[in-house]
């Protein structure tokens, strides 16, 4: 099987761009990215590089991209500190041999401290104006995050693939389903709630950190789902920390948009539908080379074993709802 990014040399990489109408100086330094591909592009007469971003093959339509760059355009009028997509030549949108492309400004910084309550608070604060935004419509050609895609799908595409061990097969089955069990009780006792445009992965690596505050990066993960999705992953440690820590959020947050309580019935669900999801990822991506390289220990016992632990104190977690008793 062709690797998706084989084609990806340093020429080809200047050369798309160039294409797009800029002149590139030659520098180039590749940035860590695993689902794309994301390179720092020097351009000739430009006080700084450029970013230039070649989205994975057949992950998303162009109508699906557009989206997301719409979304990010929609946050800079609103002059939230998102980094959306350059406009050239009427386009947000390049092409180039196969390749769909799009360029960014560079923005500097460095990850935010999660343990302090004032950058939790600046945090939520933003995340309140992003999500005001997101609330305004929904995303109509990408998915929504829920219990078949971010569960179900991966469990099936985990059950068919080479990495699950035989002698764990059985084991790690019963506890996926009663990991999805736990899942369905939690939504059903959150119960509807408004799905809204989301970033959809919020962690510390895609938050920049400068003396000015925050801006928030790479929007390739943004779909509709529940606002909680954008606030859990900022919490950690045992269930009085996470309080601590969402009271800090959510006191900027409420500032600029609504939080329904219902929906923290959802946040260790929701982190348990990314254990499952992260295993099928990983595993729908490993005709790209850089995926064995980076994840050697995928097909081994241990990394399973491991998983069925992690999913059974999840179960736990979620039938305790400590979280919902304590805020």
């Amino acid at each position: 099987m062709t690797a998706p990014f084989g084609p990806l040399t340093p020429d080809f990489i200047l050369g798309a761009v160039e294409a797009s109408g800029l002149r590139c100086d030659g520098r180039l330094l590749t940035l860590n990215s695993y689902e794309n591909r994301v390179y720092q592009v020097g351009i000739e007469d430009a006080a700084a590089p450029l970013i230039a971003k070649f989205y994975r093959p057949g992950r998303w339509s162009d109508a699906a991209i557009l989206e997301e760059h719409a979304f990010l355009a929609e946050l800079a009028e609103a002059e939230i500190p998102a980094v959306a997509a350059l406009e050239i030549g009427g386009h947000t949108l390049h092409h180039h041999e196969g390749f769909r492309i799009a360029l960014f400004p560079r923005r500097g910084g460095r990850a935010p401290e999660l343990d302090d309550p004032e950058v939790l608070g600046w945090l939520g604060r933003f995340l309140g104006r992003i999500h005001a935004v997101g609330g305004s419509r929904p995303f109509i050609h990408r998915p929504t995050l829920d219990i078949r895609s971010f569960g179900e799908a991966p469990r099936d595409t985990l059950l068919a693939s080479p990495f699950l061990p035989s002698e764990l097969r059985d084991t790690w089955l019963s506890v996926v389903e009663q990991a999805l069990d736990g899942v369905r009780r939690c939504f059903e006792h959150a119960g509807p709630l408004p799905q809204i445009r989301l970033h959809g992965d919020v962690h510390g690596g895609n938050v920049l950190w400068t003396d000015a505050g925050p801006h928030f990066v790479d929007f390739d993960d943004a779909r509709n789902g529940p606002a909680v999705q954008d606030l859990w992953m900022l919490l950690s440690g045992d269930a009085q920390a996470m309080a601590r820590q969402l009271d800090s959020v959510l006191e900027g947050y409420e500032q600029f948009a609504s939080f329904d309580p219902r929906s923290l019935h959802l946040v260790e669900a929701l982190r348990t539908l990314r254990l499952i999801h992260y295993a099928g990822w990983i595993a729908t991506r490993w005709d790209d080379p850089a995926f064995p390289a980076a994840f050697s220990w995928f097909d081994s016992p241990r990394y399973w074993q491991d998983m069925i632990l992690s999913l059974r104190e999840q179960v736990a977690l979620m039938d305790e709802s400590a979280l919902t008793r304590l805020f």
